[in-house]
This record gives C-alpha cells, structure tokens and sequence, in this order.
C-alpha cells in the first residue's frame, strides 16, 4: 500500500471524524434513553436492567470523544457488561446461570452499578482539573512515522513481543517493566488503524490485519484476540459516520466476531490447553494453529442445542458478579470488614517496587481471597490458575457501602487528569492517542480485576510505556526542527550563492 493511500496530507483531513454527542443525534435524547431504558426493564423482567440502561446512556452521554476514539467509553462498557450481562441474559432467555441459582446476585450488580457511576463522575471530574488539550493544528505535530516506518515498527514490536514476554519472567526484579513495554505492539496496531480509518476506511486492508492478529492471539496461551478486536473497534467508532450505512454495518461485523471469537474459545480452550503439557506442541505454533482450526470444526459441527450450553459458559464466565455475591452475603455477617488494610496492601505494592525491593512477597492469589470471604473453594496456585474476586468486592470487603465507592472515584480522578495529561505532554497528536488508547483500555475495561494489579499495572504503563512514549516524541520533534533548520541553512547559502 502506497504511503500516500494511507496518510492523510492536510491538517483538515487529520482530524477525527468522530462520533457526535448524543444529542446531536437525535432530539429528546434523555426521552428516548428512558424510553429504552423502560423496554429494558419490561423485556428483562427487572428493574435493574433499566438502571443498568441509563448508566451506559450516560456513560456514552459524558465521557470524551471530542479528543480522540472513545476508548474510555469503550472500557467503561466492557466493564458494564462484566457487571449486567447475567441480567440481561437470564431475563431475555429464561435461563439460569451459577450466580443465579447459586447466590442472591442483585445486591452486587447494584454494588458493581454504583462503582461504574463512581468511576464515571471520577473521571469526569478529573479531565475538569486538567485543561483540554489543544485541537490538531499548527501547534501539533499529527503523523509521528511515515507509512513504511509505522508498518517496519509494527512488524519488529510482534516479532519481539514473545521474546520480550521469556525475557521478562528471567528478571524478577524488571519483570512488570518489560511486561508493560511489550504493549508497544498495541500502541502501533492502533496507530496502524487510526491511519487506515482516515479520511477513508480501508477495510480490506483492516481485515488482513485483524485476520493475522486473531490467528496470533488464537494460537496463545490466552484469548490474545480480545484486543486487537478491541482497538480496531475503537479505531473504527472514532471515525464513525451515523449517516453511512456501511459503517453501521461494519460495526455490526466487529460486534458479531467479537462475540463469536469469544464463545467458540470458550467451548474449546480446555481441550486445547491440555496440549500445552505436550512441549512439542507448546513450542510449534503451526501444530497449535492446527490443532485450534480442529477443535473449531469439530465445534461448529455439533447440534445447536450444545451451542446454547456453551453460551450459558460463555455468559456465566463473562459475568463475573458469582464469588463477589456470595462475600457481600457473608460481609460483615459472618466475616468482618478488613477496614482499609486490602487498600492498603495494595498501595504499599505499588510504592514499593521490586526493583527496589527485591524480597518483596509475591502477590497472593485471588483465589485465597474468594475463599477466604466467599466462603467456597476456588482452583488456585495448585492448579495453576486463579479465580477472579475485582476490585469491587474487595472495596465492599474493606469499607462497606457507602464508603467503598469513595477509593473508586478518586481513582476516576486520576485516571481523568492523566487522560488529559498525556494527550497534552505528547507533542505528535498520533502518539498520544495511540499511547492513551492502549493505556486508557487496559487500565480501565476490567471489572474483575484486583485493585493490587489495577494499581499496578496502570502506574507500570504510565512509567514505562509512557515515558517510552515521551522519549520517541521528543527525539522526533528534535530532530525535524534540526531537519527544517538545515533545510533553511541550505536554501540560504543557494540564494547568496
């Protein structure tokens, strides 16, 4: 593809299209969104499905997309559906799920609603403490690479990814820093479709993409798909346009392939991570492609009824709501609240690193807090898994309601003022979107995750990828105003000459 297909040439053209607020969209928007809201309800058989309607509607309402792809929004729904989805389904089909039949789920998705609200007036908040970033223009470098560079730097980010991930787990002490800069690789596949939506979408080339990136993540050890759909999908709302029917329709591809991508790995993950004890196999990836493209056949030829069981799988995982239910029926009841000291724990691992602190204990399983405070067993370390608790019921365990949504909105603070932050500290406008794509969505879309790694991660990502990320700025804008500068030197010693 040629450079000059694939670049935009003017600052005009440069900018996103992105989505419009929701009340360009349409008049009586608040209207509408109760009216759906009220279907929701009626046709779920609960009345939390309609609250669970109004908090996506004002995620979608007051969360930015005036500053780039909505990738906040995005997260914020991923979240969402982490803590709805079980209602939705149950009500919808009528059938019942684990958490369902097994615990009284309600009190903790109306918890997990009230920490999606915290998180959401958090953010919204914080990006009011920090002004805006400037609009693209003449104050703005927009493209930091040219086409070839950005594929080249692709191409080299997926080919030392795996090498990077080995070397990491070798060097304890730097094991969450290299970790945190194999998510480059993320950065310019985002970059990548951010040039390819714009000022046109060229989906032939976005599919030959993704299709190479589904494959990769397919013949890992874990759903390694999930974010390169992701980030095309993000990618694609940021230059969305509600009056062309094809990119309703695309949008409607990326929502069907996710959503199947994910159901079929459910169904056959088990059988094929059982391979991965063979060393041969584990060490091909031709023998796990293989062995994947099999195990879909053979999942695509049995009956429709066992699809239905595989989608109660795929809800049942999705909804993480299970465990934490069971601790908020047994906090304070049976065991008391921790007052703090799981917070606690988890800032003093974060401002204590490992690099510093070499004796620093490992980071326990969140399968000991599921049965410590859910009361049940949970396969752990012995199995070499861990089981999901999230931050949600470990604020509930700490403080209790109200006071555990107070550590959630003052994260939504932070993570608001660093939006704005970055996209302003990062001189080429390409750069900081891709740097706060990829840092924004893996910081924010899960709900099921610890606030000891949330924390974690998201400080790791800010020192390390982010201060990558300045160093390549600033080293590009250096060197352009030395290339101008000679430049002008040259045609000066013309014009004497």
């Amino acid at each position: 593809m040629r450079e000059d297909a694939a670049t935009p040439r003017t600052t005009t053209q440069l900018r996103p299209r992105l989505i419009p607020p929701l009340r360009s969209l349409v008049p009586g928007e608040r209207v509408i969104a109760g009216l759906v809201s009220l279907a929701a309800w009626y046709f779920a058989r609960d009345w939390i499905a309609g609250l669970a309607v109004l908090v996506l509607w004002a995620a979608w309402r007051y969360l930015p997309h005036e500053d780039g792809p909505p990738v906040i929004a995005m997260a914020f729904t991923f979240q969402w559906l982490q803590v709805t989805i079980g209602v939705f389904y149950h009500g919808f089909t009528g059938r019942s799920l684990d958490a369902v039949a097994l615990s009284d789920y309600r009190p903790m998705v109306l918890i997990g609603l009230g920490c999606l609200v915290a998180l959401l007036l958090g953010l919204k908040l914080g990006m009011r403490f920090v002004e805006r970033p400037p609009p693209a223009g003449s104050q703005r470098e927009e493209q930091a690479f040219s086409w070839p560079a950005l594929v080249i730097a692709y191409v080299a980010s997926v080919a030392m990814t795996g090498t990077l991930q080995e070397f990491a787990w070798e060097v304890h002490s730097l094991t969450q820093a290299i970790l945190a800069l194999t998510y480059v690789r993320f950065a310019m596949l985002f970059m990548m479709f951010c040039r390819l939506c714009k000022p046109r979408i060229r989906w032939g080339w976005i599919g030959v993409i993704l299709a190479a990136e589904v494959v990769l993540g397919l013949t890992g050890y874990f759903a390694g798909f999930r974010e390169p759909l992701m980030l095309a999908a993000v990618a694609l709302l940021g230059a969305f346009d509600r009056r062309k029917v094809t990119h309703w329709l695309a949008v409607g591809l990326f929502g069907a392939v996710m959503f199947l991508t994910g159901l079929m790995w459910m169904a056959v993950r088990t059988d094929y991570r059982q391979d991965f004890e063979n060393q041969t196999f584990a060490a091909s990836r031709e023998a796990r492609l293989e062995r994947i493209v099999g195990l879909t056949s053979q999942w695509l030829r049995q009956d429709f009824k066992h699809v239905y069981d595989d989608l109660d799988i795929f809800v049942d995982r999705m909804w993480v709501i299970y465990y934490p239910a069971l601790a908020v029926s047994r906090v304070p009841s049976m065991v008391p609240h921790e007052n703090g000291m799981i917070m606690w724990r988890a800032l003093l691992h974060i401002v204590t690193p490992r690099l510093l602190f070499p004796d620093k204990a490992v980071l326990e399983s969140d399968s000991e807090m599921v049965m410590r405070y859910s009361g049940v067993w949970a396969a752990g370390a012995d199995q070499d898994t861990s089981i999901a608790f999230g931050y949600a019921a470990e604020s509930y365990v700490d403080f209790g309601v109200p006071l555990m949504f107070l550590p959630v909105f003052v994260f939504g603070v932070l993570m608001g003022m660093a939006y704005h932050w970055w996209l302003r500290m990062i001189r080429h406008r390409e750069l900081a979107v891709g740097l706060v794509a990829v840092m924004f969505w893996m910081s924010l879309y899960l709900f099921e995750r610890s606030w000891i790694k949330t924390l974690g991660l998201t400080l790791t990502m800010m020192v390390y990828l982010g201060g990558l990320t300045i160093l390549v700025d600033r080293v590009l804008l250096w060197t352009r105003v030395l290339g101008r500068g000679t430049r002008r030197l040259a045609g000066a010693r013309r014009g004497r000459g």
